[in-house]
């Protein structure tokens, strides 16, 4: 398909700098299940969508903080250099997109905040590079803790400074394992008040874990979907959480991916049958419009940039047609967009 099938206008004034306080207050547009059906209400009314014996799953991923600033040195001269790491392959090892990339060379070294400093190994496209630090494991996640700063995608970053609101406020309630460069944002919705409430509904919960990578902010530049690459990203299915996504749908609950990242880790575990198997590995799964879907009945996501990879795959649960006048409704409301804005609840189109 052409890419610029999935562009829409988006006024700038509803691209969200902060969270909804608190974080359940967000608006949520429920869509479906039947076609052209849209309810306004709010996060807090999620349990109101949800029967006993349906099964939330959440990714517990923990956003690291990736953003680092460096210098490059050569003889007298110096260079200021931004990392953003996106993909551990290592103890000692990321890789990263620098800015300016064409400033560091393979085998140059980059300087950090507090002695942490990393060797461009390897070069790839749109300014991607892998870096090998000067230590690793747990030290090295406390000096890029030390050094970095929250990653907050870019188009809040070219509004703002990152704050110390944004470590608490662009990091899930349960997150867990640390790993991400991005949020998983429609986790971000969830308070104490709400997981309470869902509990009492009879809803299970399980969580998974995917490492969002940066590459999740990255435009699609190709003309034609089939000239996209997908950047991999790691995650992991337990045995037990595989284990209770089937028998409660085996038992009829329908099983609600919170973010797209959950729905991505879920259908590359999947069988054809929809049996959702252990999982432990990179997926690079790009789903879009003629996907046919294997494990998930509904997604729970925030609205989305476009021409983005996660506008595609919310128009392949309905279809592109309905989804850009889901938009449009979304646009008409004020419904705030990205990362810190509202969220959208959407029912699969065969599950409707």
């Amino acid at each position: 398909m052409r890419v610029d099938e999935f562009d829409f206008d988006l006024p700038d004034e509803l691209i969200a700098l902060r969270p909804a306080s608190p974080r359940d207050a967000a608006q949520l547009l429920v869509v479906g299940p039947d076609e052209g059906l849209l309810t306004d209400r709010r996060v807090s009314d999620l349990p109101d969508y949800l029967r006993p014996g349906d099964v939330l799953v959440f990714n517990d991923t923990k956003v690291i903080p990736a953003r680092l600033h460096g210098l490059r040195r050569r003889g007298e001269a110096e260079a200021r250099i931004e990392v953003m790491l996106h993909k551990r392959e290592g103890l000692d090892l990321w890789r990263a997109f620098l800015r300016p990339a064409k400033k560091v060379l393979v085998g140059e070294r980059l300087h950090f905040p507090g002695g942490l400093s990393a060797e461009r190994i390897a070069a790839g496209e749109g300014g991607e590079a892998v870096l090998r630090f000067d230590r690793g494991g747990y030290d090295l996640d406390q000096a890029i803790a030390l050094a970095g700063e929250m990653p907050l995608p870019p188009y809040i970053a070219r509004k703002r400074a990152t704050d110390e609101a944004d470590f608490s406020d662009y990091q899930t309630l349960y997150a867990a394992e640390p790993g991400a460069v991005a949020a998983p944002t429609a986790g971000l919705h969830f308070t104490a008040a709400l997981m309470a409430a869902l509990e009492a509904r009879g809803v299970r919960m399980v969580r998974l874990t995917l490492h969002v990578g940066a590459g999740t902010f990255l435009p699609v530049t190709a003309d034609d979907t089939d000239d996209h690459t997908m950047h991999a990203e790691w995650g992991e299915i337990t045995e037990a959480e595989a284990a209770t996504i089937n028998e409660a749908r085996a038992a009829g609950g329908r099983i609600v991916a919170v973010g797209t990242t959950s729905l991505r880790l879920l259908e590359s575990a999947a069988s054809a049958q929809g049996v959702v198997e252990p999982f432990r590995g990179d997926t690079a799964i790009f789903i879009m419009p003629g996907y046919r879907f294997r494990a998930v009945d509904i997604l729970m996501t925030n609205f989305h940039l476009p021409r983005s990879t996660l506008f595609m795959l919310v128009s392949a649960l309905r279809s592109l047609d309905e989804m850009k006048q889901v938009y449009a409704h979304a646009v008409a409301q004020g419904y705030r967009f990205y990362s810190y804005g509202d969220a959208s609840l959407i029912y699969r189109r065969e599950t409707a």
